[in-house]
């Protein structure tokens, strides 16, 4: 499992690349933890993920769960039919704002920050 990051202004884009299973999914969750930032936005672009097992989901619920204890929020992007399908049928999307591409992501966090009144 590759795992890349980049900062998009506000938005840390945290890219995952390989499978994501029981043999790469301890590693990959420690990696993940360690760059989630403090109240700010995280993108996780799963556009390189080609399987997904049970451990998989399993790290995927423990990202949401910090990120959430860290005043952040994930969305996914880059879901393929498949990855959509097993996540839809587990009932993990809904944890998670979903977006095609990472793009479409960015456009989503711009839309959800809080705008300052004019005055």
């Amino acid at each position: 499992m590759e795992i890349t990051t980049d900062t998009i202004g506000p938005v840390t884009v945290i890219g995952l690349t390989g499978q994501l299973d029981s043999r790469s999914a301890p590693a990959a969750q420690e990696r993940i933890l360690s760059l989630l930032p403090d109240s700010r936005p995280v993108l996780l672009d799963l556009t390189g993920v080609s399987y997904l097992s049970s451990a998989g989901l399993r790290t995927m619920l423990l990202v949401y769960r910090r990120a959430r204890t860290v005043d952040s929020f994930i969305a996914l992007v880059g879901l393929s039919a498949e990855l959509r399908g097993v996540m839809a049928a587990t009932g993990f999307l809904r944890f998670f704002i979903v977006a095609d591409c990472v793009a479409d992501g960015l456009e989503i966090v711009r839309a959800a920050e809080p705008r300052e009144e004019a005055t």
